[in-house]
């Protein structure tokens, strides 16, 4: 399986497969019982799993990608990258012959390249980018990994090389290419819609280079996607793709058991026994790279208080919760500073 392919596995993973899904696939149709809506179907401006899942994960590809063994960035859109001696300039050559989707709106006229990154990048760092505003979008991630400082610029060097360059050198910089908030969306899109008066359908109606093409969705109830025929990795599995949005976990599970869906994510550790005893479903995880936390607002009453925010932590068991969570293995981490969710 390729790395694209097994991104696209995992994105609908750390889950549930009954023997049953692969009568599904046979059928051309598999269903996965979502966690909740999107948010958006723009990963730049989405910030939840759910999200990111039904958008990038499906929709969407990024420079690069990650081996999902190493966890080491290998290529996507972007075949080979380099960097200058001072670490400051690198140079992506990208993919040739990678196809966009299309939709009942617009059909593209070509290829993926150097003007869909740069439209892509420039819609989240520049404030006068035509698109900044559209949707509302606050480009969280982009901000918060810090590129909107970093990148002082980013040019096309010709339809299949862009070059970005620092303000200084950044170790993080070519995995951030690999996150959902770096998928890569079609600039002429983008100006089409633009010119009808309409650029919101970026946003509500996606064309990417993805395995699968948004087909349908009703809102808080379901979402269709079919297949990309021209997919540069090659035929997917299925045809049809469903997400079954079903927020409550032990809804999911009993779609799981009648087979009304055949992947489900993140059952609660509660089912554990249910699903093991099960010879018809499978439970699949993953190591994970995980950090959770809990916050306080410090802008807002009464956390704004030191006294409080030392008595809550006084008393909080943060070893039970630790152990509870995390019953293999954890770290307790360091106060972190303020981050995104400050705002809220």
């Amino acid at each position: 399986m390729s790395t694209g392919k097994t991104r696209l596995a995992l994105a609908l993973s750390a889950l549930l497969l009954p023997a049953a899904a692969a009568s599904a696939a046979g059928n051309d149709t598999l269903v996965y019982c979502s966690e909740a809506s999107p948010e958006s179907f723009n990963p730049q401006i989405a910030s939840s799993g759910p999200s990111f899942v039904a958008s990038s994960q499906v929709l969407y590809n990024r420079l690069i990608t990650f081996d999902p063994q190493k966890n080491t960035p290998v290529p996507s859109l972007a075949t080979d990258w380099t960097v200058s001696p001072d670490g400051k300039t690198w140079t992506f050559t990208l993919r040739k012959g990678v196809q966009f989707n299309s939709n009942k709106y617009f059909k593209p006229t070509r290829d993926f390249n150097a003007d869909d990154v740069l439209f892509s990048v420039l819609r989240q760092q520049d404030a006068k980018h035509p698109y900044h505003n559209v949707s509302q979008g606050s480009y969280e991630y982009f901000h918060d990994v810090g590129l909107d400082k970093l990148i002082k610029e980013v040019k096309k060097l010709d339809d299949y090389h862009v070059q970005f360059v620092l303000a200084e050198p950044n170790a993080a910089f070519l995995a951030d290419w690999g996150m959902d908030f770096a998928s890569i969306l079609s600039a002429e899109y983008g100006d089409a819609m633009l010119k009808k008066g309409t650029p919101e359908y970026v946003d509500t109606w996606p064309i990417g280079t993805g395995p699968y093409a948004l087909q349908q969705y009703k809102v808080d109830s379901q979402i269709r996607y079919i297949a990309n025929p021209h997919y540069w990795e090659g035929e997917v599995p299925t045809k049809h793709l469903i997400f079954s949005i079903t927020p409550n976990v032990e809804t999911r599970l009993a779609k799981l058991q009648t087979n009304e869906c055949q992947i489900i994510p993140a059952p609660s550790p509660v089912q554990f026994p249910v699903i093991k005893g099960n010879k018809d479903l499978a439970l699949h995880s993953v190591e994970a790279l995980n950090v959770g936390y809990l916050a306080f607002n410090t802008e807002k009453k009464p956390f704004d208080n030191l006294l409080v925010r030392q008595a809550l932590n006084y008393a909080t068991d943060k070893q039970a919760i630790v152990k509870a969570v995390f019953p293999r293995f954890r770290h307790r981490g360091e106060i972190a500073a303020a981050g995104q969710y400050a705002r809220l």
